[in-house]
């Protein structure tokens, strides 16, 4: 296992739609919010292994903004068999606001999983089960009126997928088509996002913080439980290193005391 924190070229080019939806994120992250640096743990910037011969690399990428404490996005490939993007964003949680996230799976040059989701963190309050939890109305009504497009191949949710809303797509794409179809809704979810995130206001309501940062642990700890994931990192590096990536990068809780702090330090919000 090699660590390396500087930024090391893939080998090969990643599977096309991850290289244009990469590109994509970026693009509307640097148009429509304002980025500041964000520094990601010594050991995690880049990260290079192999699993039974084949060399696996991450590449991490990382901002903050008044309005999110993380923007993350992972481009990682093992050998010239599997090329994975994933990205998330965790807002403040003086804001009522989802979390956004995406992920593809490309092997053998063919997308095998491909899910995006602006998933809720605030519980609705209009039902007794405190596991659900919903969109803000502004989310609802503006993904009303988005277009929608029929995948072949819908996949279903894992049994901790809870945590997504039921505007989740999780698809398998079989033509080009639909690659370029899920691409489309990814962009419009992420724009949308990005612009309703620039109008919303910071509550001040310590409960309602607390309850929101408590959904935002909840989607982490969930999303902790994805066994794909952590059988890959757990092959390359060791099942100890496997949940240190997965809690201090992918998905990582915060004490209230630390988000408050976070908070007080950054003027913007």
């Amino acid at each position: 296992m090699m660590f390396q924190t500087r930024y090391t070229p893939l080998k090969k080019a990643q599977h096309p739609t991850i290289s244009k939806l990469a590109n994509t994120i970026k693009s509307i992250w640097h148009s429509q919010l304002v980025l500041s640096p964000y520094d990601i743990p010594v050991d995690l910037g880049y990260v290079e292994g192999t699993i039974e011969g084949e060399r696996l690399t991450i590449q991490n990428t990382c901002y903050q903004t008044s309005q999110f404490r993380k923007l993350h996005l992972e481009l990682a490939q093992v050998g010239n068999n599997l090329d994975i993007l994933h990205c998330v964003m965790f807002p403040h949680p003086c804001f009522h606001l989802p979390i956004f996230g995406v992920d593809i799976v490309a092997a053998q040059d063919r997308i095998s999983a491909a899910i995006v989701d602006l998933s809720p963190v605030l519980h609705d309050g209009a039902s007794a089960n405190l596991s659900v939890r919903t969109l803000p109305t502004e989310y609802v009504r503006a993904l009303a009126n988005l277009p929608t497009y029929r995948f072949e191949q819908p996949r279903t949710l894992p049994k901790w997928g809870n945590i997504f809303s039921d505007a989740c797509l999780f698809v398998r794409p079989v033509t080009s088509e639909e690659e370029s179809a899920f691409l489309n809704q990814a962009a419009q979810y992420l724009l949308l996002h990005c612009q309703l995130a620039s109008e919303i206001h910071k509550t001040e309501d310590r409960a309602v913080r607390a309850t929101i940062l408590a959904g935002q642990n909840n989607y982490c700890l969930q999303q902790q439980k994805n066994d794909k994931t952590r059988r890959i990192l757990a092959r390359a590096f060791g099942a100890r290193w496997a949940q240190h990536y997965l809690a201090s990068m992918l998905f990582d809780c915060v004490v209230e005391n630390n988000a408050e702090s976070t908070l007080e330090n950054n003027p913007a919000t």
